[in-house]
């Protein structure tokens, strides 16, 4: 998401329930298991957004045994109702913008029947978003509110009977919400299109990646804001984050295994790339040190 696109509407996103485990307890013998959802917003840098809004009011779950009684995973199965569960219904306002760099929102914890879930649906109206001179866009949501937003989770995730598993909801804001006009400008900016872009992860087979990145001058340590961490699979861009004001980065929701990773800013020389070994339900460690440009050197490219 290494775009700069936008986003108001990107609230409908978080409700791709994530994926889980063990898909031996599919059955339902009665017995429950603990499942929690949170919402996080995967971090951008964008400086002409003051708020991007959304109102939650309610969140669905779809038990696997129903798609294998109908033979086909991309139908609803769900004339009657009676193959969905709900895990939420009632109203949650979130201002994504708060949910970054390792923030998340709860948007449900509570005891399900055992077995798998595959498909999420996301009830949401009240989606605006709000630029830094003031002006607000009310976002229409195309089905949101009447049928929710579908979401099909691969592999679906399992609720074991006496266990808990732990969902994130992560949504693309950068590729989800595109401004209309000029987006280099705020007063550029006329309105949005929305075309959400969700990941659903499963936190007990993924891990986080965190740091700081920094950059020294006359031999003292600054904290670098604004600088942007891509995350490498098979040399194509996974993911991308941000640091804050204090110059910590946290991506979350990459599943366990090798990548690369660089950080970058404006001004400064790019990072070395290094590997990084993502394990399951656990953080990474890795600080970058930015190297800044002479005029010298500049002139000299």
């Amino acid at each position: 998401m290494k775009t700069r696109a936008f986003f108001g509407f990107f609230l409908m996103a978080f409700i791709t329930l994530v994926g889980c485990s063990d898909e031996n307890d599919t059955n339902n013998n009665g017995e429950t298991g603990r499942l929690s959802v949170r919402l996080t917003d995967a971090p951008f840098p964008y400086d002409l957004v003051a708020e991007a809004n959304v109102t939650i009011f309610k969140v669905e779950a779809r038990r696997i045994e129903a798609v294998e009684e109908d033979g086909d995973d991309e139908k609803d199965n769900d004339d009657d109702g009676s193959s969905f569960i709900t895990l939420m219904e009632t109203e949650i306002p979130v201002n994504l913008l708060d949910l970054t760099n390792g923030n998340t929102a709860m948007l449900a914890d509570l005891e399900v029947p055992q077995g798998t879930y595959d498909l999420v649906r996301i009830y949401v109206r009240g989606v605006n978003v709000v630029l830094t001179d003031g002006r607000t866009f009310d976002l229409k949501v195309p089905s949101g509110e009447q049928t929710g937003i579908k979401v099909f989770i691969k592999p679906g995730i399992t609720v074991a009977g006496g266990l808990s598993s732990d969902l994130l909801l992560d949504f693309d804001v950068s590729r989800s919400f595109v401004a209309k006009g000029n987006p280099k400008r705020v007063d550029g900016i006329n309105g949005f299109n929305f075309k959400p872009v969700i990941k659903a992860c499963n936190l007990s087979t993924a891990g986080s990646l965190l740091g700081k990145v920094i950059a020294l001058e006359e031999e003292m340590e600054v904290a670098l804001e604004g600088a942007q961490i891509s995350i490498l699979a098979a040399d194509t861009l996974n993911t991308s984050g941000f640091t804050d004001i204090d110059g910590n980065y946290t991506i979350m929701g990459l599943e366990a295994g090798t990548y690369k990773a660089f950080a970058e800013l404006e001004g400064y020389f790019s990072s070395d790339t290094v590997e990084v070994a993502i394990t399951a339900a656990n953080k990474t460690e890795q600080d970058f040190l930015l190297e800044k440009e002479t005029m010298n050197e500049t002139e000299g490219n």
